[in-house]
């Protein structure tokens, strides 16, 4: 009969422990070991936990009396221990060059890290996408670096939809219940030994939430349950499916973790400093952290949040201001009752709540966005690439009235993926060769140097080795999907002659949406065709995607997939994987040749999928969006499209143009051009060239070092200043924003005088700032950026009180005359040392 974790054999227990931490998700010692045990329930569930429960009790104790499975077993348990041990990077002189250019880069608490999912595989299915999937690639790599973490999610009854594609092409979602017993996590307890709840309060009732905790190395990850009895049965729906059942169970879900997650923290006794919110999804924790500061300090709701917007970073990844989640105000105000539970104890009335979502505080019909919320809250908030930083400033400008648009306070730090996760055992065995077992837990800029010595014969060795994988896994894949679905006995016996593990293969793998353009390489059926079936030089594709189940769209670019393939000609080359999740994700990006990505630019926030393929020796084929915007170079991969061209009608015709051309005249000939020896030598100058300078640049390790340096640190030390002696300075800070916006209506311009001053401009004006001192602000010159010139900000001195006014005063500066004077306009900002401005008060007062 099955065995419990807690009964195993003397000498087995710290398999419970192993089983437990999702580690083995990424560090392929373990693999071994739970192969052993079950080979065939390994192959099939990749989930410890689960293995653990089912292998009959014989087994383990005939393990238990194997030399070879203990003697692993404490290797594996001391290499994890060894980990554990390993102090964090910055505690060697690894970290030196960070700290010499960046200050302090060591943490003092954790970071507090909330998100809507998480993506770490079918043993834990808690993710729709790439936001679940970056999510779990942050905390990874949190843990190699051992950053102080602590995490807060969700844990779901179903979660995403798993997806089943019939015989006509159709896409049909099922939803399989996830057993929380099978999952690797395990209930918190409180002091009495009871399940851990955390209570939210709901119209007219209050909702428990039971805690459960998932290890990630070294980090903590906690998941809230409202699938407790003591709940009615709506409310234990809440955490049932990931984005599905409309628009008020997504304000119940985005509730429950923005208010029950800091709750949840706060009853393990974790004493958490910065707060990270990845995406606006989790805006409501500014809210309840806030409350907490008042009830511990007992502060206002505005020096609370003074205090606690120091400390908190917003990540957006959202392109188009449509995607920003939006509720109706009488939706709110069912939810947050006036002068009831959260506003009565925030001191806050329902306008009051309603205008820290809004663009326009003071417009009745205007949602309520909590990513909006999120940068109300926020003293730092980024983009996850260069481009999309450009693109937030654009749609977050409007809550920055009269700012220009460079000057939005949004930065952007782009995304990376945990490489360890992604790589191929033939790419980690190169790599390991190469760099050692240690590369991804310390800087990684020696690594280009290293990798440009790989010889070309194990680059190739390597890359057809993990290409004959993928078409190993595609062949088993569809042979099941195939019979599942009751295709006829010839097609379910062609699966295994599927596809050729030395042809030219290419991926694409994403969300199906019109946006992304999956169907772009079928606007010329033909000559994909003519691509796929030639004879000396073909190409083969490896397809998958799902559909939001509500986006018919969609389903039809998914359809017509899967109709082309039915090509009695294309068959052979061409295979649509159903239900796209992670292990087959693994396998595509570690054995493709050539990963394509189509957006509409600049519609792709980073587009992480591509990043996945570098670690492995495979190049990219995308649109100028996104990461690949900055990471692109003609040595390294391929771009499609031009993206200086505005989108039109003929936009998709002529990017279809392009990416056949390349294809075509570029990367076949490339591929299949062999020396002597049969190997691709120019082909493996790319491949080199992107393993050597993008793999560790667009790392997680990169991203997670560059968060802790660049916002992370400098945020702890404006948080620790504004908390120093009960909050004094957060409360200095809410009283002079209450008198800044009082009186800064109230500023009045006088004579303004431009006159050349040898090769300047001397500048002076008068301003009478009411009753405002002169320290409240900041008096400064500003010119419009030029083309392959940035903007000028000229910062104004005050010369003297102007006789006869109360609070008058003459302000000057020089600016350089190489530009005509009627370029210069002076303004009036709110400024104050240690404020982030305009980030934290929006105030500017144009000279008209």
């Amino acid at each position: 009969m099955p065995l419990s974790p807690g009964d195993l054999p003397a000498g087995l227990e710290p398999l419970s422990e192993l089983a437990l931490d999702l580690r083995w998700t990424w560090s392929h010692a373990y693999d071994d070991l739970w192969r052993a045990a079950d080979p065939a329930a390994w192959e099939a569930v990749r989930n410890p936990w689960l293995i653990l429960q089912s292998t009959p009790r014989a087994r383990w104790e005939a393990l238990a009396k194997t030399p070879s499975f203990v003697k692993s077993l404490a290797a594996v348990v001391e290499e994890r221990r060894q980990y554990l041990r390993t102090p964090w990077w910055g505690a060697s002189g690894a970290a030196g060059s960070a700290r010499s250019a960046g200050g302090d880069v060591e943490l003092r608490q954790p970071v507090a890290y909330f998100s809507m999912e998480y993506g770490f595989g079918d043993a834990l299915p808690l993710y729709a996408g790439g936001l679940g999937v970056l999510s779990a690639d942050h905390l990874k790599a949190a843990s190699d670096l051992a950053i102080p973490t602590v995490a807060v999610g969700l844990l779901y009854q179903e979660g995403y939809f798993r997806q089943l594609i019939d015989a006509d092409g159709r896409q049909e979602a099922l939803y399989p219940y996830n057993d929380p017993s099978a999952l690797p996590i395990r209930p918190e307890r409180s002091a009495d030994g009871d399940w851990l709840r955390v209570p939210v309060a709901l119209p007219g009732r209050q909702v428990h939430l039971r805690v459960w905790r998932a290890t990630v190395g070294r980090i903590p990850l906690y998941l809230l349950d409202s699938n407790d009895p003591f709940n009615t049965p709506a409310d234990r729906g809440i955490t049932g499916k990931l984005y599905d059942g409309g628009n008020e169970m997504r304000l119940r879900q985005e509730i429950v973790l923005g208010l029950g997650g800091p709750r949840a923290l706060q009853a393990l006794g974790i004493d958490w400093g910065l707060c990270h919110l990845n995406e606006g999804h989790t805006g409501f924790v500014v809210l309840e952290a806030a409350r907490m500061l008042m009830a511990r300090a007992g502060l206002t709701f505005a020096a609370a949040l003074w205090a606690r917007r120091a400390g908190t970073i917003f990540t957006t990844h959202t392109p188009v201001a449509a995607g920003f989640d939006a509720f109706d105000p009488d939706l709110m105000a069912k939810y947050f009752p006036e002068g009831r539970d959260l506003l009565a104890a925030l001191g806050l009335s329902l306008p009051e709540l309603l205008a820290l979502g809004r663009i326009h505080a003071d417009d009745a019909g205007e949602p309520f966005r909590p990513a909006y919320l999120a940068v109300h809250g926020a003293a730092r908030v980024n983009g996850v690439s260069a481009l999309h930083g450009q693109v937030s400033r654009r749609l977050f400008q409007p809550l920055f009235p009269r700012f220009p648009g460079d000057e939005v306070p949004v930065t952007h730090v782009t995304n990376g993926v945990h490489t360890p996760t992604w790589d191929s055992r033939w790419a980690d065995a190169i790599w390991t060769d190469a760099c050692g077992k240690e590369r991804w837990r310390v800087p990684t800029e020696a690594l280009p140097a290293i990798i440009a010595k790989i010889p070309d014969e194990a680059l190739w060795s390597a890359r057809a080795s993990a290409r004959h994988d993928l078409i190993r896994y595609a062949r088993l894949r569809t042979q099941r999907q195939l019979g599942q679905r009751g295709a006829p006995p010839d097609l379910i016996e062609q699966a295994p002659l599927l596809l050729d593990a030395d042809v030219l293969t290419l991926g694409f793998a994403r969300r199906f949406a019109a946006y992304k353009r999956p169907n772009l390489l079928l606007r010329q059926p033909d000559r994909l065709r003519d691509l796929l079936t030639h004879t000396q030089r073909p190409v083969q594709l490896v397809i998958a995607g799902k559909a939001h189940p509500d986006d018919d769209d969609g389903k039809r670019l998914i359809q017509a997939w899967v109709n082309f393939i039915k090509q009695e000609a294309i068959r052979p080359r061409v295979v649509f994987l159903e239900d796209y999740d992670l292990p087959l994700a693994e396998e595509m990006v570690q054995g493709v040749d050539v990963w394509i990505n189509t957006p509409r630019r600049p519609m792709e926030a980073c587009g992480t999928s591509g990043m996945k393929v570098l670690v492995n020796g495979g190049l990219n084929l995308s649109v100028l969006d996104g990461w690949w915007a900055e990471a692109y170079a003609p040595d390294v991969g391929w771009a499609v499209g031009d993206p200086q061209a505005a989108f039109d009608a003929d936009t998709d015709g002529r990017d279809a143009d392009d990416l056949y051309r390349i294809i075509e005249d570029e990367i076949v000939p490339l591929f299949y051009d062999r020396d002597a020896a049969g190997i691709p030598r120019r082909w493996l100058q790319r491949v080199r060239a992107s393993l050597a300078r993008l793999a560790p640049q667009f790392s997680a390790n990169r991203m997670v070092r560059e968060y802790l340096s660049r916002l992370y640190c400098p945020a702890e030390g404006e948080l620790d200043a504004r908390l120093r002696d009960g909050a004094q300075l957060a409360t200095v800070l809410a009283a002079w924003e209450q008198r800044l916006r009082a009186h800064f209506p109230l500023i009045r311009w006088g004579r303004l005088a431009v006159a050349a001053d040898g090769q300047q401009w001397r500048v002076s004006v008068e301003v009478y700032l009411d009753d405002l001192d002169p320290d409240d602000v900041a008096v400064e010159v500003y010119a419009d950026p030029l083309p392959e010139r940035p903007a000028v900000r000229a910062p104004m001195t005050a010369s003297h009180s102007l006789p006869g006014t109360t609070n008058g005063h003459l302000f000057e500066c020089h600016v350089p005359s190489d530009r005509p004077a009627s370029d210069f306009t002076p303004r009036v900002l709110a400024a104050r040392h240690g404020v982030r401005a305009p980030r934290e008060l929006p105030l500017v007062a144009w000279h008209h």
